[in-house]
This record gives structure tokens, sequence and C-alpha cells, in this order.
């Protein structure tokens, strides 16, 4: 099985991971914990060329191209082998993060960044993905620190990535999971275990 948590900046996706996968070991399942980009060595190099500030002139095309890159490599080392060994995979964002930032919020067109994506990836989606849904001003005030290079976009932005993950789960309701991120961590929690009941089940 393999699961992606995504949503906002600012939404607890960091949380409700943590507690899913602990769930999962709780259940004697094997994980494997992952970030998109990141988890490789090549991965993390671009996930610094992407989220730090040094090329602020990056284009959008570039930018989209790089995710693809880091999580082609990220399927390669590490999600592809562990599902062959029959572990769960968890990966902190996937190839919607890319559709929706680059695509329905940067102007990118988010068809052709899928089509992309199953290329770059050979066709490996999540099993599910929870989208922790806030809104943008409220995810915005939780981010609080330093921001990355994108969450600098401001709230506006954050607002056009909120509408796009909503816009993408409506397109595809069993594949990909609204969930209410608003609450305690608990609450949330439970919302997320509900979601995947029948996943886990199986």
């Amino acid at each position: 099985m393999f699961f992606a948590f995504d949503g906002v900046d600012g939404a607890g996706k960091s949380t409700q991971i943590a507690r899913f996968v602990g769930w999962l070991e709780a259940q004697r399942r094997a994980v494997t914990l992952c970030r998109d980009p990141g988890g490789t060595e090549l991965g993390e190099a671009i996930r610094e060329l992407l989220l730090g500030h040094r090329h602020a002139g990056m284009s959008l095309p570039t930018e989209a191209l790089l995710y693809m890159a880091a999580r082609a490599q990220l399927v390669a080392e590490i999600i592809k082998p562990a599902l062959e060994a029959g572990r769960v995979v968890v990966s902190d964002r996937y190839l919607l993060s890319n559709v929706v930032y680059q695509g329905h919020a940067g102007g990118l067109e988010p068809a052709a960044l899928w089509e992309i994506g199953r290329t770059a990836t050979g066709g490996l989606l999540p099993d599910l993905t929870f989208v922790l849904d806030l809104p943008a001003d409220f995810a915005w005030q939780r981010l609080g620190g330093q921001a990355d290079r994108i969450e600098s976009r401001g709230v506006a932005f954050q607002e056009r990535v909120r509408r796009g993950f909503l816009e993408e789960a409506a397109r595809d309701p069993e594949r990909i999971k609204i969930i209410d991120a608003q609450g305690s961590a608990e609450e949330v929690a439970a919302r997320v275990l509900a979601a995947a009941a029948s996943w886990i089940t199986e």
C-alpha cells in the first residue's frame, strides 16, 4: 500500500504523518517513510535548490521539472523497492503537489503535469492521498518562522493552492481524500484513520 499526505503549507502534515506511521507500526506493518522532494542523496540536493532562496529567479517550468526529477529518483531508489518488498509506503507529498503548486496555483497546465508525472514515476501513484485542508489564511498564520522559497509566496498563493487541491479531489474522490485539518491533532488523526479504513483492512 502506498499513502501520501498533502495540503497547504501549515496544515499539520508532519504531525499527522507521525501519528499515522505510529499507528501502522502498532498494527505490525512494515513502513517506509519518505518525503518528496528528497529521500535520496540526489533528491535532497534538488530539494535544497527548490526550497532555498539562492535561486529566486527560477522559472516555473524549471521548478516543476526539478520536482519531477527528484520524484523519479525517489520512486526508483526508495518507493518501488519498498512496495515490492511488501512494505507500506507513506510519503510526505507526491505528484499531486506538483500539479497543484505549479499547475493550479502557478499557472502551468495541470493535465500536462499529470502526464509528465506519470512518465517520471513509471505510472506509480499513491493508493490514497490525504489532503489536509485548512482555510489559507489560518494555515498561513500557523507557519510562523522563516518561510522557504515556496512558502514565501504568500496567502493569496496559498488560497490558489487550496482551491487546486479541492478541485483535484473532486475529480478523483476515491484516491484523493479531503481531511478537515481543523480541531485537535487527535480529532484530525481520527479522520485520517476513518478515510484509510477500507485500505488498511485489505
